[in-house]
């Protein structure tokens, strides 16, 4: 079909700079009284090996307990003196750290951001206090039945990938790390060539690539590191050849958990993914979506039910969740695999298809309004990737699809008949 894209006037105008070094950074004058900085490192769990999973996010942790410029708990000290707000997440393929300022406050405030994450010394007794801390973490996460299930639904859906593995590790794997494997670590991966640092906010876009520039330039890094991923040997999984079944009961639940995951593909596949994510919207986004309607309003054998596309760097996964009374799980599943064959034999029509193109950009322009949203935006699809062209063509992609890619995608990775599915049934009550 002829695409009216182009026509759309463009939403963010970033401009990306490269240093010597390898570092990369993207900076925006956006006019609202902020600058938030996003430093991304390329770097997630599935770098891990087995016998340090949840190093990545264990050192996430460590990065904020003091470098040999600021001790431990003096950057939350300058940072909050100021008024200006901090944080940190890993997940499976990155680590970011952000802080957002005053833009007045952004020249003395921005060095300190960096200097935590480029330099921290990791020292033997706050390894251990932490170490403490993370352990914890697992503990409250083991006792999450959502991130339970999440975690069996993952176990499932892959066989070899990283991505079945959790971001905190194990708590046995923990219990044995030891800090200069964390030193070696850092130093092994948090190098200028693995990192994007994302500013954006009211300074003028040369204003704000000096300061970061000089920020990391003061702090100092060799670039000597690894710049090569090591999760780029492992290959995609190939599509599931039949329903893999994982049935467990956990006493805690009230009412059983059903997922049906299917492996689609991930950022590498890029242009694939657009597809997938429209027909995530009509399964099952928002109270019009097909699942919804269907499942919990009209036949109530739902209390809820979602679908989303997950896509990672390696491979994707196309995951629908759904909570619903013991006895409904096998009406259910079949229900959903008959929603997918509908979906795979039938066009979807035109006006389903209008709003959910128009629900989709909504969700993506009105998720680009503060400093944050742009910082994370951008810094995910370059640290991902290395292009900033799908962050700001999105809406665009989206519009373009006809209802025969939606259904050319569907008959491509969306089997009826083959799929990973985790069933968790409650305990006796």
């Amino acid at each position: 079909m002829t695409s009216t894209l182009l026509k759309t006037p463009p939403l963010n105008a970033p401009t990306i700079r490269q240093l010597p070094n390898g570092l990369t950074i993207v900076a925006e004058q956006m006019p609202v009284e902020a600058v938030n900085l996003n430093v991304w490192i390329n770097i997630g769990s599935a770098v891990e090996s087995d016998d340090i999973n949840g190093m990545a996010h264990f050192l996430e942790h460590m990065v904020f307990k003091g470098t040999p410029r600021l001790q431990s708990g003096e950057f939350e000290r300058l940072i909050e003196e100021r008024g200006a707000v901090t944080n940190a997440a890993t997940s499976q393929d990155y680590t970011h750290y952000y802080i957002t300022t005053a833009p007045q406050d952004f020249a003395k405030l921005a060095p300190f951001q960096v200097d935590v994450v480029l330099n921290p010394s990791i020292p033997d007794e706050a390894f251990e206090r932490e170490r403490l801390v993370v352990l914890e973490e697992i503990r409250r996460s083991d006792d999450n039945p959502r991130r339970r299930t999440y975690r069996k639904a993952m176990e499932t859906a892959f066989e070899q990938l990283p991505y079945r593995r959790q971001v905190l590790g194990p708590s046995e794997v923990i219990e044995q790390l030891q800090a200069q494997q964390m030193r070696d670590f850092h130093a092994n991966w948090y190098q200028p060539q693995s990192i994007t640092a994302v500013a954006v906010g009211n300074l003028p876009v040369e204003e704000l690539i000096e300061i970061v520039a000089d920020s990391f330039t003061r702090q100092g890094k060799t670039g000597k590191g690894t710049s090569q991923l090591s999760n780029t040997n492992f290959q995609p999984e190939p599509a599931f050849k039949e329903i893999v079944r994982c049935e467990s009961v956990d006493e805690t639940l009230q009412q059983a958990r059903l997922i049906m995951t299917w492996r689609v593909p991930g950022l590498m596949q890029l242009e694939q993914t657009y597809a997938l994510d429209v027909l995530a919207a009509i399964l099952g986004q928002g109270r019009t979506s097909r699942l919804v309607q269907d499942l919990r309003e009209e036949r109530q054998l739902v209390s809820h039910i979602g679908v989303s596309n997950m896509t990672q760097r390696l491979q994707g996964v196309f995951y629908i969740s759904a909570q619903l009374p013991e006895e409904n799980l096998e009406v259910v599943e079949a229900a959903i695999a008959e929603h997918i064959r509908t979906i795979q034999n039938e066009l979807v029509a035109e006006s389903e298809m209008a709003r959910i193109r128009t629900q989709i950009a909504n969700r993506f322009i009105f998720g680009n309004e503060k400093p944050s949203d742009r910082t994370t935006l951008y810094g995910y699809y370059y640290a991902q990737i290395g292009d900033l062209a799908p962050a700001l063509t999105y809406p665009d992609r989206i519009q373009s699809l006809s209802t025969a890619d939606l259904q050319t995608a569907a008959q491509a990775y969306l089997a009826p008949d083959a799929y990973g599915v985790v069933v968790i049934k409650p305990g006796q009550q």
